[in-house]
């Protein structure tokens, strides 16, 4: 029943989204509103059904309906609730399900918010929404169907992956990349809705811009889960390998942060009209193609699904948006011409245009060094691995100019700034950077980029509390608030300003954290027998003993350690080996004494079968917390960004008034 219903609420789904393309379009192009109605009717079917597919997708996990081909693969008797549920985006077609789930969500969502701000551009986004949502519901509806049954029906399923059900952030990870990659849908919508109207002003772009930050930051929040994840998962004390499948997520956050900063210059000086929209068509473009790189399997990564036909699907998908969004740019280029000039390269808009070439040649860099063992194999029949020596080497530099521009971009003045007032606003926070930079050098750090990063995260620090101190403080000289209130006000009263510079800081902070932690890391794996310790750096690990014992859907081996700092105890720690019956190597489980100074990391690399000794791999991470810190302020900047002013609130938010709402009547 499951399976049948499934099917029918699919099928009928991608009828009703290409149904609801065509009517938007036409009703649009004929100007019959009652067309728009019905297409945006379509749009609260969709979500509807796609909703009730999840749903049923969700009651065959649970319920252990193992005639489901897909939850035999990813789902067991003895796989516990919380990791069954999440099974739903463990493999490729309940993941891409949940895509189908996201998009109709926000393609809801738009309707509802944009329908009167949007009047002439909306039925066309709508169309271009509808479009992408039966792309993808075609592929759950034939070669990737989660609703596809088997015979015999097993007794019971292989369970998930034991890398996806080892920690709980995966409830956590992938729905945030597959928000943020479905969110940039909404910008590419819009954008084409400008070129198929011809209607290329700013106000495409001021629609849009909300969602950019929502997508950036739901993608932001996916990346550093995705980080710690693989910290406390993979057992190997990193964060971050330059993985296919990590670069596939950051290659559309870093398009997709030029074209958050260069949209500002087209709202202040009218200029970038065309290089704005040809951003939004690279940033959706390269979303479907990490998309592509996960799911076809032409790519090896512990996050990558197998092989499966969906991949030349997705490439000809890829090639029709790029073909015709392109094509479509061309042809109205003539209506995307600047209306102002660069008057000189000490100007804001001049640090944001070296910024989006500086994003774009990292973006660039990451994706040669991604595809390059494929287009190896493929001229010359030799698989050629990329390792983090080039990733590094080549994007290192790049990352530290963007770090500068980080610090001078939002201060720096429009159109020109005078050398006084660069004085003015920067001379205090470069020489605290300096001195920062010098104590940095006291206290061990060597080489030119770790005190580059060091100085410039700390430069690019000082001069976000300047900004903020300084407002705060006229306010309080004008108004007479206090300090408190003044800094709260000065922030919500220009929440895009203040916002971005809360982001700013947030990357300081996370540049602070890598640098510290690759520079200063001590490792050392050694192994002890019951009751010996090793010594790493202020730490002695006393290895105790073992333990193991039995759980519903794995065995479990755990080394027991006691940690003392001076001779006096601060913790025990247990890192841990798990055995699944279905997989032929253990997965390690990692312990971590996360501290605001260091983390201190416990691997269990192996142990004796009798319990004697146990080879552990400890490791001392400085500062790690702050790479998490740093991106969850990323989040909170990028959230007052975007928080509504109730000044300028659309009463027509909810549901029934959009239901109730007849399109070209009011």
């Amino acid at each position: 029943m499951i399976a049948t219903l499934g099917r029918f609420s699919i099928w009928l789904a991608l009828a009703i989204a290409v149904y609801g393309a065509v009517v938007s379009i036409l009703g649009a192009r004929r100007g019959r509103p009652a067309l728009i109605e019905s297409g945006q009717g379509a749009v609260v079917s969709l979500f509807g059904l796609s909703s009730f597919a999840v749903l049923l997708m969700e009651a065959g996990l649970v319920g252990h309906d193992f005639s489901l081909e897909y939850v035999a693969r990813n789902a067991s008797l003895e796989t516990p609730l919380f990791y069954t549920i999440i099974a739903l985006w463990g493999a490729l077609e309940g993941s891409i399900l949940l895509w189908v789930w996201l998009l109709a969500l926000m393609t809801l969502l738009t309707v509802l918010i944009e329908r009167k701000r949007q009047r002439e551009l909306i039925p066309y986004a709508t169309t271009i929404l509808l479009c992408i949502s039966a792309f993808f519901l075609f592929l759950v509806a034939f070669p990737a169907s989660p609703f596809t049954t088997i015979l015999p029906v097993p007794p019971d399923g292989r369970g998930p992956n034991p890398l996806l059900q080892n920690h709980p952030l995966m409830a956590v990870h992938p729905p945030g990349l597959y928000a943020g990659y479905v969110g940039w849908s909404i910008p590419y919508a819009f954008g084409m809705a400008a070129l198929l109207t011809g209607r290329l002003g700013e106000t495409w772009i001021r629609s849009v811009r909300r969602w950019s930050i929502a997508s950036w930051g739901f993608l932001t929040v996916g990346i550093i889960v995705g980080g710690r994840w693989s910290y406390e998962v993979l057992g190997w004390g990193g964060y971050w390998a330059w993985d296919p499948v990590e670069n596939a997520s950051l290659l559309p956050w870093l398009t997709g942060t030029a074209f958050l900063h260069t949209i500002m210059i087209q709202e202040r000086r009218k200029m970038l009209k065309f290089w704005n929209v040809a951003l939004v068509i690279i940033t959706f473009a390269l979303t479907v193609f990490g998309t592509f790189l996960t799911r076809s399997g032409i790519l090896s990564s512990v996050h990558a699904f197998s092989d499966s036909a969906v991949g030349p699907l997705f490439l000809g998908f890829i090639g029709l948006i790029l073909f015709t969004s392109f094509s479509l740019l061309v042809y109205r280029s003539d209506k995307l011409q600047a209306e102002g000039d660069l008057d000189s390269l000490v100007s804001r808009e001049s640090a944001f245009l070296v910024n989006n070439l500086l994003l774009l040649g990292f973006a660039f860099a990451v994706l040669l060094g991604t595809l390059f063992p494929l287009l190896s194999e493929a001229v010359r029949g030799v698989k050629v691995s990329v390792g983090e020596p080039f990733f590094n080497t080549v994007n290192v530099p790049i990352g530290l100019g963007l770090i500068f521009l980080m610090a001078i971009g939002p201060l720096i003045a429009w159109r020109h700034a005078s050398l006084e007032s660069l004085r003015k606003t920067f001379a205090g926070p470069l020489l605290l950077a300096i001195l920062g930079t010098g104590i940095c050098g006291f206290l061990g750090v060597r080489g030119l980029y770790p005190l580059l990063a060091f100085g410039l995260s700390l430069f690019t620090a000082i001069t976000v509390f300047q900004e903020f101190a300084r407002g705060a403080m006229t306010r309080r000289r004008n108004t007479g608030e206090g300090y408190l209130t003044a800094l709260s006000k000065l922030t919500t009263r220009s929440r895009r300003r203040y916002g971005g510079l809360i982001v700013h800081l947030g990357v300081a902070l996370v540049v602070i954290g890598i640098t510290a932690s690759s520079v200063f890391k001590l490792e050392q794996e050694v192994t002890l027998k019951q009751g010996e310790s090793l010594q790493l750096g202020r730490y002695q690990v006393r290895f105790d003993e073992l333990s193991a014992w039995q759980e519903p859907h794995r065995f479990v081996v755990q080394g027991n350690f006691t940690i003392f700092n001076s001779n006096h105890k601060v913790a025990e720690m247990r890192p841990a080996k798990r055995f699944y019956p279905t997989e032929q190597q253990p997965i390690g489980t990692v312990d971590v004494r996360s501290t605001a100074r260091e983390d201190l990391y416990l691997v269990l690399s192996s142990f004796a079968q009798d319990g004697t000794s146990a080879t552990v791999k400890a490791l001392v991470r400085p500062l790690v917390m702050w790479i998490w810190v740093g991106g969850w302020v990323m989040v909170v900047g990028s959230l007052i960004a975007i928080w509504p002013d109730r000044r300028r609130a659309v009463a027509a938010d909810s549901v029934e008034e959009y239901m109730a709402w007849q399109p070209g009547r009011s």
